[in-house]
């Protein structure tokens, strides 16, 4: 019996165009398109008005209408699929891995490091709504869950799931006890009490928690004033909040709602879901269950939303569970609907568009942000607080109209985004060719 050498490992690459598919590259388009429509709030008004839509705009019916389709068909639902989508990414990694029998740890956290610096830029210096550093945070831990069976990966994601509703719910005991002894506090201040260290402990602790939780008139003045004013003036008010969001946003929510999600993504990459691998009559009873059981949900918790004025005590404890819930499953009403449009070919034109926005997702996030904060802060147009939603969504649909048109045009003569080009330089330590 003769004696073989082991074949070489071959180096690590980025994915090739005949390695792509156009099914995920379709729903990533669509789905950063469609958090594009809920960041807008964000970019354009004090972040209190996100969560609450009678801070600006009131019970206007316009203002209201427009929240309402939003809140139904995109709050939470596209970035649920996104974070499915960065589950679906890891298998994919690692199969095309095996198939080049090529290493992956090494090249997937390097991957995972140069995008938490690209988050920390971008969420510090440019928008405080950075998703980046967190995707990169949980892509490092559900790594470790790459090979596990769809079983196990969706039993470990309906596990940690409701976490994050369990951590709100105890959560609000102690914020309102906070409240309680704050306002006490607050009396004896008055009346020209001196504080004890304890106290003044307390009163710094509602600060912090107050501008998110519960801010004042003064607090949305002062965020408005900030965001109107110059670079400085928006950066001291964006950089403690950003910080505050690394640390506690990760604890509540992330690690719990992103990391099930992304677990979740995983499996349906391993069963074919996201591949358009399965059968016509699946996705559309995909589509169907979805939309025809998350729907009602979303609808109940505007209902009950608005019923009690977007009470922040409320939403903790009981208002966020229908549309946490209802959330996931319209979006998978939404991947069943993709799912279709790709499989059957119809509105092919479209589908190779937002494939096109797919290929380029990382640029196209972060243009919306530099497009944004230049319409909307001070040192661009100013618009700050001063668009109502019904008008903030007519930019969105402007740039994504523009990022259809510009992202196949791009790639007509690129490889990759600007962003992504330098993204898979830095991962793989080399120069990457960029032009066709």
């Amino acid at each position: 019996m003769g004696y073989s050498e082991p074949l070489p490992k071959r180096n690590a690459a980025p994915v090739t165009a005949a390695e792509r598919l156009v099914s995920l590259d379709t729903l990533r388009g669509v789905a950063v398109m469609g958090i594009l429509v809920m960041n807008v709030y964000a970019f354009a008004m004090p972040l209190a008005a996100y969560y609450n839509p009678l801070i600006m705009g009131g019970a206007d019916a316009l203002n209201m209408g427009t929240w309402f389709f939003t809140h139904l068909f995109f709050d939470q639902k596209f970035m649920s699929i996104f974070s499915m989508l960065y589950g679906a990414g890891v298998v994919m990694m690692m199969n095309r891995a095996e198939v080049r029998d090529a290493p992956l740890t090494s090249v997937f956290y390097r991957r995972s490091g140069w995008l938490i610096v690209f988050g920390l830029l971008h969420g510090y210096f440019i928008w405080f709504g950075d998703i980046l550093f967190h995707y990169a945070l949980m892509g490092m831990i559900v790594f470790l869950f790459r090979r596990a069976s769809p079983r196990i990966l969706i039993t470990i994601a309906c596990v940690m799931l409701p976490i994050t509703l369990l951590i709100n719910y105890g959560s609000s005991f102690y914020v309102e006890e906070l409240q309680t002894d704050v306002a006490a506090i607050e009396s004896l201040q008055s009346q020209g009490a001196a504080l004890d260290e304890q106290q003044q402990e307390k009163l710094e602790e509602w600060q912090a928690i107050r501008v998110v939780f519960a801010p004042s008139a003064e607090d949305i003045e002062a965020e408005v004033t900030a965001y109107r004013g110059s670079y400085v003036e928006a950066l001291a008010q964006r950089a403690p909040f950003v910080a505050f969001m690394q640390l506690n946003l990760t604890l509540v929510f992330v690690v719990w709602r992103v990391g099930g999600l992304m677990l979740l993504g995983m499996a349906l990459m391993k069963l074919g879901v996201l591949s358009a691998e399965r059968s016509m009559r699946f996705y559309r009873r995909m589509t169907l269950i979805g939309y025809g059981a998350g729907l009602p949900l979303a609808i109940l918790s505007a209902v009950i939303l608005d019923a009690h004025q977007f009470d922040p005590l409320f939403v903790s404890r009981y208002g966020g569970i229908p549309n946490y819930f209802g959330s996931i499953l319209v979006a998978f009403g939404h991947i069943g609907a993709v799912m279709l449009m790709v499989k059957s070919g119809a509105l092919q034109a479209v589908v190779d568009r937002f494939a096109a926005v797919g290929r380029m997702a990382l640029t196209n996030y972060l243009t919306h942000s530099l497009v944004m904060t230049s319409l909307f802060y001070g040192y661009g147009l100013g618009l700050y607080g001063d668009v109502p939603r019904i008008g903030q969504q007519g930019f969105v649909a402007v740039v994504i109209g523009l990022q259809l048109f510009l992202s196949p045009w791009w790639l007509r003569y690129f490889r990759f985004g600007p962003a992504e080009w330098l993204w898979r330089s830095l991962t793989y330590g080399q120069r990457q060719p960029m032009r066709r």
